[in-house]
C-alpha cells in the first residue's frame, strides 16, 4: 500500500450500481474518493436481467441522468431493444425499458470509473468499520490495510452473509461466483442497527443455440427509438434485437408442485422474504393456483452472447428439476441451461434506521446506499447511490446535507418510503407510489432536477448548456403557441377538419386548441402550424403535457403546498415524546423509535392519527419552534 495515500475524503465499500453512482458523485464534486471492490472486472455488471428501466423505474433512471448520474448514458449506449411502456396511458406513468448488451454496459461503467479524476479503485475486501463514539473514521480490510476518510459509503448489495440456494444444497455467497462478506456482517449486527434478512433470486441462463425461436412471439422494439439521458440524443443505437415471448403451462407447473418440498423456499431453509413483484415461479405457481399458464419474456444478453435470460421464472429449485421444468416449456424442449436459477439470502438494514440524507442515525459520517436498505433493483440501489454520495461530499466540506422531497422527485418517494415506513420485503418503485405523479413525469426530470445538480458540482457545462438551451426552447414554443390563432376559415381550419375532423365554428387560439382530445403529442407533428424541421419535439410534448393537464396540475400544486408546509415543519432530534401530554402509549412509542425529522415525515408513519399530528402541532409551537 505503499503507492496509496490511506487518507481520502469519501470511502465507498462495494462497487454495484449504488456504489458505481455514489463515487462519480463525489469525486465529481471534487472528494477525493477510494472504491473498495472484491473483484474490479465485475463493475458494472448486471447480476440480474439485462435490461434498465421500466414502470416507475424509468423514472428514477430520468431522475440520476439529471443529476449527473451514469446509468441513462451507460443504457443509451449499450442498449439492443427500445421500448416505451403505457402507451395508451397517461404521459404521467408511461415508462422507458432498454435491453442492452451486458457487456458493453460493463464496458462503459469501467471506462468511466477509470478515467474519473479523484478517484481510487482498489480490489479490497473491507473487514470492519472503524467506529469510535459513535463517527466513522475508517475501514480495515482483509489484508489489514487501513484507509481513514470523513464519510463512507456502505453499498454491498446482497454480500452481507450472503448464502446461495440450489435445491436443498447452500454455500455462501453474495452472488454466483462471488464470495459473501461476513466479518462486515457481524460487525454490523454489534451496532445499534437493526438487520433483517431478505431474499431475491435469478432464473436459470440458457443457450440461445438450443432454443427453438420459431413458433414464439416476437416483441420488436419501437421503431422511433426512445432514448433516456437527456443529452443522448446523438448517440449512435446498435443493432436492434427481438425479445420472444413463451409460456408456462400445464405440465410445468405439475413438475414444479411435485417438487416443491425440494425448494429451499418451502422447505424452510430461507426465512427472508422475496420480492413480491417479481417472485420465483414457485411462487407464482403456490399463490396463483387458478392460473394455468405464467408468460416468460426471453431476452438477449447482448450482440454476441450465446445467452438468453428467461424473465419470469427465477428459482432456486434443484438443477435436475430445472432441467425438467424448462423442458417442458415450449420452445425450451432442447434448451440447456448454461447457469442454473439460484436464490440470494441476504442481510439488510432497517432503513427507518436512516435520516433521508442516508446518513445513518446512530453512526455520524456513515452512509447506506442500495440493497442493504431493503430494496431491489438496479435503478432504485443507483438512485440510492447518488444520493449518498453527493451528501457524503457534501459532509466533506461541512455543508448541509440534501435530499429530494416527494414532490421533487421519485428518488424523494423511494428515501421517503424507506425512512418512515422502512419494508419487510424488497422495495420496488412503482408510479402509483407517488402520491404527485402527475407533476413527476419521466420527460421533466430535468427540468425538476438538474438545477439542483449545478449547484451541488454533480454536472459539467455540456450538460447545463443543454439544459438552459431546452429552457430557451420551451419559452420560445410557448410564445409562439400563445400568438397562433387559427381563423376558422383559413387554410389551417381545413388542415384541421380534413386530419382531425375537427370544425371549427370560431376563431381558436393555439393555446385553447391543444387543450382538444383530437390534439396530441402523437400526431402534433401532422400540423405544420405547430411543428416544422427546427422544432424540438421533445419540447412541444413537454409543453402540450402542461397545456392538457393545466387544471390538474394546478390541483396538485395546491396540495404539495400544504405538504411542504408540513415538510417544512421540523421536529427536535433525538426528543422524548414522552415528555408531551396527550399522546398514546403506541404514539409515542412509534414516535420515539422513527424520530422523525418533520411534522410531514411524522404524519406518514403507520398509526400516527390526525389527532396526535396536532397535538405536536401545538407542543412545539408553544414549547420549541417559537423559541427559535
Amino acid at each position: 500500500m505503499k503507492f496509496y495515500n490511506k487518507y481520502f475524503d469519501v470511502i465507498v465499500i462495494g462497487g454495484g450500481h449504488a456504489g458505481i453512482e455514489a463515487v462519480l458523485a463525489s469525486s465529481r464534486m471534487g472528494c477525493k474518493t477510494l472504491l473498495l471492490t472484491q473483484k474490479i472486472n465485475t463493475l458494472g455488471n448486471l447480476s440480474c436481467n439485462p435490461a434498465i428501466g421500466g414502470i416507475g423505474k424509468s423514472h428514477l433512471v430520468k431522475e440520476i441522468d439529471a443529476l449527473g448520474g451514469i446509468m441513462a448514458i451507460a443504457a443509451d449506449i449499450s442498449g439492443i431493444q427500445f421500448r416505451t411502456l403505457n402507451t395508451t396511458k397517461g404521459c404521467a406513468v408511461q415508462a422507458t425499458r432498454v435491453q442492452v448488451d451486458r457487456q458493453i454496459y460493463k464496458n462503459f461503467i469501467q471506462k468511466i470509473l477509470f478515467n474519473q479524476k479523484k478517484l481510487t479503485i482498489l480490489e479490497e475486501e473491507v473487514n470492519e468499520l472503524i467506529i469510535k463514539n459513535n463517527e466513522i473514521l475508517g475501514v480495515k480490510t482483509l489484508k489489514n490495510n487501513i484507509f481513514y476518510s470523513k464519510s463512507t459509503i456502505l453499498t454491498v448489495g446482497t454480500f452481507l452473509r450472503g448464502k446461495i440456494y440450489i435445491g436443498l444444497k447452500s454455500y455462501n455467497g453474495g452472488r454466483i461466483h462471488d464470495s459473501s462478506s461476513i466479518n462486515l456482517a457481524n460487525q454490523l449486527k454489534k451496532l445499534p442497527l437493526k438487520i433483517r434478512r431478505l431474499k431475491t433470486g435469478t432464473p436459470p441462463r440458457l443457450d440461445i443455440r438450443t432454443i427453438n425461436f420459431k413458433n414464439l412471439i416476437v416483441q420488436k422494439g419501437d421503431f422511433i427509438k426512445p432514448i433516456f439521458s437527456f443529452i443522448g440524443n446523438k448517440i449512435k443505437n446498435l443493432k436492434q434485437m427481438p425479445c420472444y415471448i413463451t409460456r408456462t403451462n400445464k405440465r410445468t407447473h405439475d413438475i414444479i408442485k411435485k417438487n416443491l418440498h425440494k425448494s429451499p423456499i418451502f422447505s424452510g431453509m430461507i426465512l427472508g422474504k422475496g420480492p413480491r413483484y417479481c417472485p420465483s415461479i414457485e411462487d407464482k405457481i403456490f399463490r396463483f393456483k387458478n392460473k394455468n399458464s405464467h408468460q416468460i419474456f426471453i431476452e438477449p444478453e447482448g450482440l454476441n452472447c450465446i445467452e438468453m435470460y428467461p424473465n419470469g421464472i427465477s428459482t432456486s429449485l434443484p438443477i435436475e428439476i430445472q432441467k425438467k421444468f424448462i423442458h417442458s416449456i415450449k420452445g425450451f424442449e432442447n434448451a440447456k441451461i448454461i447457469q442454473p436459477g439460484y436464490a440470494v439470502e441476504y442481510d439488510f438494514i432497517d432503513p427507518t434506521n436512516l435520516q433521508p440524507t442516508l446518513e445513518s442515525k446512530f453512526i455520524n459520517n456513515l452512509f447506506f446506499a442500495g440493497q442493504i436498505n431493503g430494496t431491489t433493483g438496479y435503478e432504485e440501489a443507483a438512485a440510492q447511490g447518488l444520493i449518498a454520495g453527493l451528501n457524503a461530499g457534501l459532509n466533506v466540506f461541512n455543508k448541509t446535507l440534501w435530499y429530494p422531497k416527494r414532490n421533487e422527485s421519485y428518488i424523494g418517494v423511494l428515501i421517503d418510503d424507506l425512512c418512515t415506513k422502512g419494508t419487510k420485503e424488497p422495495y420496488r418503485m412503482f408510479t402509483s407510489r407517488s402520491e404527485y405523479r402527475l407533476i413527476l413525469r419521466e420527460n421533466n426530470a430535468d427540468l425538476r432536477l438538474t438545477k439542483i445538480a449545478k449547484k451541488f458540482k454533480l454536472i459539467n457545462q455540456y450538460r447545463w448548456n443543454i439544459y438552459n438551451k431546452k429552457i430557451q426552447d420551451i419559452k420560445y414554443e410557448k410564445n409562439k403557441i400563445k400568438n397562433i390563432k387559427i381563423l376558422f376559415n383559413s387554410k389551417y381550419s381545413l388542415e384541421l377538419k380534413k386530419k382531425f375532423n375537427i370544425h371549427l365554428k370560431n376563431h381558436i387560439s393555439g393555446y385553447n386548441l391543444l387543450k382538444r382530445p383530437e390534439i396530441n403529442i402523437n400526431n402534433i407533428t401532422n400540423l405544420k402550424i405547430f411543428f416544422c424541421k427546427n422544432t424540438n419535439i421533445e419540447v412541444l410534448k413537454e409543453i402540450i403535457t402542461e397545456i392538457k393537464y393545466e387544471g390538474y396540475i394546478k390541483k396538485q400544486n395546491i396540495e404539495i403546498n400544504k405538504y411542504l408546509k408540513n415538510e417544512n415543519t421540523l421536529l427536535p432530534i433525538n426528543f422524548n415524546y414522552y415528555n408531551i401530554k396527550g399522546l398514546s402509549n403506541e404514539v409515542i412509542i412509534k414516535l420515539n423509535y422513527y424520530q422523525p425529522i418533520s411534522i410531514g415525515q411524522a404524519s406518514r408513519i403507520s398509526g400516527i392519527t390526525p389527532v396526535a399530528i396536532s397535538i405536536l402541532l401545538i407542543y412545539f409551537n408553544k414549547n420549541i419552534l417559537n423559541k427559535k
